[in-house]
C-alpha cells in the first residue's frame, strides 16, 4: 500500500500520519520525490481502514498495490534511480556503453582493448576476471589477477570496470572495482545478493537465462532490502524455442521494466544473440526502447580469445557500431555518457 500525499503537508501532520502506522505494526517508508511525496506501507495492511486514512489532512490518495517487490516498485519510488559511478551517472536519460572483452586475457589484451573502447565512445569497461562456464574444461577467468589487470586498464583509460563475481567469498577482491556485476546464473543466488546488498558498490543484475520479469525484480530486491538501493537491472536475453540465435532478446522488457521500476535498465545484444551480426540492430532497437546502457564485448582479437570469440566485435567495427549507436542517440535528444 501507498499513501501519496497532498502538496505542502505540514511536517507534523505527515509524522502524526506515521505514528498511527507504526503504532500498528506497519513500517513506513517516506520517500519524497521531485513532483509528489509518498509513504510507502509495509506489513499486514489489512489492518489499516483507507476510510480512516482519509481522515488525516495530509492524505491525498491510498492505493493498495498487489506487486510483492516495494523497493524496486515505481510506485513506491516514482522518480527514476540515478546511479554515480565515478565521473558517470547512469539512469539520468544519459546513455552509457560498456563495452570490453568476454574474458581478461592478459595485460596488453585488456589494455589494448580498453583503449580502443575509450576512443570510439565507451564510457566504462567490461571484462570478465571470473567466468561461470557450462563446461568445467573451459576457461574459467583469470581471477584476483583478472581484476588486478583491469584496475590497470582503468588507470590507463579512466574507464570505470564493471566485472562478474561469482561467490561471496571473493568479495574482499572487488573492493576496489566500480560495479559489480551479478550474471544470469546467479541471479537467484540469494546469500549472493543479500551479501552485496551490505555493500556500498552498485550492482548490475542480469536477468537469469530462463527468469520472469518479476523474478528480476525479486532478486533487485533482495540487494535493496539489505541496503544497497544502487542496482541497475540487465535484460540479457533468454532461453525459448527458437536455436538461431544463442538466446532471444527480449527488447519488451526495456519499457516494461523502466514502467514498473525506477530502476536503470542495461542491455546486453551480445549475449543476446551471440552473432556478430546482430548486435549493431540490436544496440539500436535498445537505444529506441529507452535503455540506459548497452553492454558491449569488444576483443583486440575475437579470433584468438579464449571465450565467446564469435559474439565479440573488433575494435573497428565498435567504432562503427557507436557511430550509429552516437547519431540515433543524438536524434533522440540522449547525451553519451555523463
Amino acid at each position: 500500500m501507498i499513501i501519496i500525499l497532498k502538496k505542502d503537508s505540514q511536517k507534523e501532520s505527515v509524522n502524526r500520519l506515521v505514528k498511527i502506522l507504526e503504532n500498528k505494526g506497519i513500517s513506513a517508508n517516506f520517500i519524497e520525490g521531485a513532483s509528489q511525496s509518498i509513504i510507502g506501507l509495509v506489513g499486514d495492511t489489512s489492518v489499516i481502514d483507507m476510510d480512516n486514512l482519509f481522515a488525516q489532512d495530509c492524505v491525498e490518495e491510498v492505493r493498495r498495490v498487489q506487486e510483492p517487490y516495494k523497493k524496486a516498485n515505481r510506485k513506491f519510488h516514482p522518480d527514476d534511480t540515478v546511479i554515480k559511478v565515478r565521473d558517470t551517472v547512469m539512469g539520468n536519460g544519459s546513455l552509457q556503453i560498456i563495452a570490453g572483452p568476454c574474458s581478461v586475457e592478459s595485460e596488453e589484451q585488456i589494455i589494448t582493448t580498453a583503449i580502443a573502447c575509450k576512443e570510439a565512445g565507451a564510457t566504462m569497461l567490461r571484462g570478465g576476471a571470473f567466468k561461470p562456464r557450462t563446461s568445467p574444461y573451459s576457461f574459467q577467468g583469470l581471477e584476483g589477477e583478472g581484476i588486478k589487470l583491469l584496475l590497470k586498464a582503468r588507470q590507463e583509460t579512466g574507464l570505470p570496470i564493471v566485472t562478474e563475481i561469482m561467490s561471496i567469498a571473493d568479495l574482499d577482491l572487488f573492493a576496489d572495482v566500480d560495479v559489480i556485476q551479478v550474471g544470469a546464473r546467479n541471479m537467484q543466488n540469494f546469500k549472493l545478493l543479500k551479501a552485496l546488498g551490505e555493500c556500498d558498490k552498485p550492482v548490475l543484475l542480469k536477468r537469469g537465462l530462463a527468469n520472469t520479469l518479476e523474478e528480476l525484480l525479486m532478486s533487485a530486491e533482495y540487494i535493496m532490502a539489505g541496503g544497497n538501493m544502487n542496482v541497475a537491472l540487465c535484460e540479457r536475453g533468454i532461453r525459448t524455442f527458437e536455436t538461431m540465435t544463442r538466446n532471444t532478446l527480449d527488447i519488451s522488457a526495456v519499457p516494461l521494466l523502466k514502467q514498473k521500476s525506477h530502476l536503470p535498465v542495461c542491455v546486453d545484444p551480445s549475449h543476446a544473440t551471440g552473432i556478430v551480426s546482430l548486435i549493431e540492430p540490436m544496440s539500436l532497437a535498445a537505444v529506441v526502447s529507452g535503455a540506459d546502457a548497452l553492454e558491449i564485448e569488444v576483443h583486440n582479437d575475437p579470433k584468438s580469445a579464449l571465450s565467446d570469440g564469435g559474439q565479440q566485435l573488433t575494435p573497428a567495427k565498435f567504432a562503427e557500431v557507436m557511430t550509429k549507436v552516437k547519431d540515433l542517440a543524438k536524434y533522440m535528444g540522449r547525451t553519451l555518457g555523463k
